[in-house]
């Protein structure tokens, strides 16, 4: 089946040549290890969707292993440093990912056809056509409604309409969510913009856990093929209507409490009753794997008061390159993540510097994205600091500029609730995407302003508008470079160029 040698298969599986397997070199195929008995495929596969396009796997049953092939080495590198930051979980079970000694799987159709099909129904989705369907593979039939229902178990810590929408966004286009109680239990019917996007979801998530150890989706096509939303409030949303009336008489878009639970109010569950640890919501354990992108985590922490979760906002980064590194380039690429405050590059070592977040779920959210990632020609490392906060220099005494004070800045992506930059938090990629563009500038001008930046320009596209577009550079680190000088350049006429990481490709 691999045309490879019987010794790396036992290899893999025995953990006692694990140090030798830890340095294997990057590859596309990752080799996971210690799966619970149970596991699907589709649980195996949700582990990489978020970092890219899954193109095989192979599920060692009786070994309790899979493998799993992404299209790109550099997918698969993203994968791998993510999960190094935080413990991959499938079922509430800590599993070991590391780089597989094979370039890329050659699977034996007839062994492998379960396996095959759920991954074209996902990649059918990935890609936005519709999965062919084989009846002798598996049944695919095309998906009967666009809506979902919902129903949440084991409902320990408050679900709101918002965090079913970051959640779900992944998949598709939500248009509509309406949520309610029946018979004692949380129940939402979700509306998606086409039933394929359904399936996907439906495939992905059920049975999943949204934080650690609680709130368990159950998923069903709902007999409804669309929902009547009267109301914008924080029981209903119609996302294509935003002048809909809150049911009060006021209009929605006067109302910032439609954002689901005011920060403060859930103070209680965060400062007691023992859910801190198992509710750090980035943490990505346990809870949904397609959420690594945490973006449902930063919307959620954006609601929900953790403030009592015990988790510091300030990270130390160390083997940082001090010739190149500011306080100001710290700022624009954790500022991907969160709300960077303060930062302070260490005196007496200034290869290290303290970052201060405004949480502790944003702390995380940038840990488990950013260690491990190239940042000027050195792999950064990125850890939580025990410091509380970052104590600023007293007048006169940082002469060479190695703190700043950032808390006052206009360029906070997360300040404002619900801001779409919430749903937009992906690992740092090749792909970036740009927007604010001025009027009249064109692609030349962009890949010259890129190119500059040190990088490599391998390709561009605009989006219709024009004011909006997406540039791939050829590497993750060169991508950084850009986003760090380019995030915010001024392109004259107060236009002020936006760069964030994407999970697109061109």
């Amino acid at each position: 089946m691999y045309g490879s040698s019987p010794n790396s298969m036992t290899a893999n599986g025995s953990d006692s040549k694990k140090q030798r397997l830890d340095e294997s070199p990057p590859s596309r195929v990752l080799h996971i290890r210690k799966l619970p008995n149970e596991v699907s495929e589709t649980e195996v596969i949700a582990l990489g969707l978020p970092f890219g396009k899954v193109t095989n796997i192979l599920m060692l049953k009786g070994k309790n292993q899979a493998f799993l092939e992404l299209g790109t080495e550099e997918a698969a590198i993203t994968m791998v440093n993510y999960y190094t930051a935080v413990t991959p979980q499938v079922r509430n079970t800590p599993v070991f990912i590391q780089y597989s000694n094979h370039k890329e799987l050659k699977t034996d159709s007839a062994l492998n056809q379960r396996a095959q099909a759920v991954l074209q129904a996902v990649s059918a989705v990935q890609d936005g056509s519709s999965p062919s369907s084989d009846p002798g593979v598996l049944d695919l039939a095309p998906p009967p409604s666009p809506v979902l229902r919902i129903i949440i178990d084991n409902m320990f810590y408050p679900v709101t309409l918002d965090v079913l929408q970051q959640i779900f966004s992944k998949f598709g286009t939500v248009m509509k969510i309406i949520t309610f109680t029946k018979n004692n239990q949380f129940q939402a019917l979700l509306q998606f913009s086409d039933p394929v996007n359904a399936q996907q979801a439906k495939l992905s998530l059920d049975g999943q856990n949204i934080y650690n150890s609680c709130c368990t989706l159950r998923i069903d096509f709902s007999k409804l093929v669309n929902l009547n939303v009267k109301y914008n409030n924080d029981k209903s949303r119609d996302y294509t209507r935003p002048d809909l009336p809150t049911g009060d008489g006021e209009s929605a878009n006067k109302d910032h409490s439609l954002l689901g639970t005011p920060s403060g109010a859930l103070a209680s569950y965060s400062s007691g009753g023992g859910y801190s640890s198992s509710l750090s919501l980035s943490q990505g354990g346990g809870a949904i794997s397609p959420l690594s992108a945490a973006a449902a985590a930063a919307a959620a922490a954006g609601r929900v008061a953790l403030s009592g979760s015990g988790v510091s906002g300030v990270l130390l980064a160390s083997n940082l390159n001090e010739e190149m590194v500011t306080p100001q380039s710290l700022f624009t690429l954790f500022g991907v993540y969160g709300d960077v405050q303060r930062v302070k590059i260490l005196y007496n070592k200034k290869d290290s510097a303290l970052i201060q977040l405004s949480d502790g779920n944003q702390a995380q959210l940038a840990m488990s994205h950013l260690n491990g990632q190239k940042v000027f020609g050195k792999v950064m490392r990125v850890t939580l600091s025990k410091h509380q906060t970052v104590a600023l220099p007293r007048e006169g005494l940082d002469d060479q500029l190695l703190t700043k004070d950032f808390s006052g800045s206009p360029l906070h992506r997360f300040k404002k609730p619900g801001s779409k930059n919430f749903q937009n938090i992906f690992p740092p990629s090749a792909t970036l995407h740009l927007s604010n563009i001025r009027d009249g500038v064109g692609e030349e001008d962009l890949r010259l302003l890129f190119s500059n930046s040190g990088g490599t320009v391998k390709a561009f596209k605009f989006f219709q508008d024009r004011k909006m577009s997406l540039i791939q550079m050829s590497s993750v680190e060169e991508a950084i470079q850009a986003l760090m000088d380019l995030h915010n350049y001024d392109m004259g006429g107060n236009h002020h160029l936006k760069v964030s990481f994407s999970k697109s490709t061109i």
